[in-house]
């Protein structure tokens, strides 16, 4: 069993991210401007928009952190989301999700402009990706295919099956591994909430990829010998033993899977730090792109 090292493999494309803002800066050229909104203090999104803002300045990006208070209307926020559409010096930016209830969040995500939506998960660029075309792939997705790739994991002919359809994680995933090309050209099964049998389709998974969110829900009877695992879940259990009140887990039940799998991902460790590390590489895009209009 390998395991599918993601803080390895993030810490690898920011040094790559990084040298090649360097050689922007020594060509006189602008370097590359995420931003980020967020809207309320929920704390697992101030985290994770602080990790992004930290990995900015470890590559030599610029950021910028847009804190709104959770009482914002829809209407502020889109005249914010507006304000950084225009702006020229903002490559790329993202708007954290969950969103306020008194928010919709279509019709935020709609309001991006594609050319900066760095998420990828506007319409257009969703849309773009279905068909391979060159677009930004939502980074965690991205960040699974390039595991995969810099692992050497066999995808052609594969059975791929992934468990969870959201348009965040399991549809774009479903779609990417039956593309042409590598990693890709598998055949995919996508299962969710109301599918029956479950267990006689993972069994027969040479590739597992899990986005549902239920600690622990694949046991190691549900899969076969050598089979590849890639866990997306991160859910916080409470415990009180532990010194933070709750431990972090995924929806593989790693300790018996991983006897099983031939390669596995950690949670922690594995998909999360990709994901942000895919942002960047998107943001990256997004400036060369604007730089090659220009």
């Amino acid at each position: 069993m390998e395991l599918l090292d993601g803080k390895k493999v993030s810490n690898q494309i920011k040094e790559e991210i990084a040298v090649e803002v360097s050689k922007m800066k020594e060509r006189g050229e602008k370097v590359p401007h995420l931003a980020a909104i967020i809207v309320g203090n929920d704390g697992a999104s101030l985290t994770y928009v602080g990790s992004k803002v930290r990995s900015c300045e470890k590559v030599g990006f610029e950021s910028t952190l847009v804190k709104m208070p959770s009482t914002t209307s829809e209407l502020e926020l889109l005249k914010k989301i507006e304000e950084l559409n225009e702006n020229d010096d903002i490559d790329g930016f993202i708007v954290q999700l969950p969103l306020p209830p008194q928010i919709d969040t279509q019709k935020v995500l709609l309001a991006v402009d594609p050319d900066k939506d760095v998420d990828g998960f506007h319409p257009m660029n969703f849309g773009k990706m279905a068909l391979d075309m060159s677009t930004f792939i939502p980074a965690t997705p991205f960040g699974i295919l390039e595991l995969l790739e810099r692992y050497n994991v066999d995808t052609k002919g594969k059975h791929t099956v992934v468990i969870g359809r959201s348009h965040i994680v399991g549809r774009p995933m479903s779609i990417l591994m039956g593309r042409k090309g590598w990693p890709g050209n598998s055949t995919v099964t996508l299962t969710h909430s109301h599918t029956k049998n479950i267990t006689q389709i993972t069994s027969q998974a040479d590739i597992i990829i899990s986005a549902l969110g239920v600690p622990n829900f694949l046991k190691a009877e549900m899969v076969k010998d050598d089979v590849v695992v890639i866990d997306v879940g991160i859910t916080r259990v409470a415990d009180d033993t532990k010194e933070k009140g709750y431990y972090i887990t995924g929806d593989v039940d790693f300790e018996n899977v991983s006897k099983k799998a031939s390669f596995i991902t950690p949670v922690p460790g594995g998909v999360g730090p990709m994901t942000i590390a895919m942002l960047l590489k998107n943001t990256l895009l997004a400036r060369e792109r604007h730089r090659g209009r220009k």
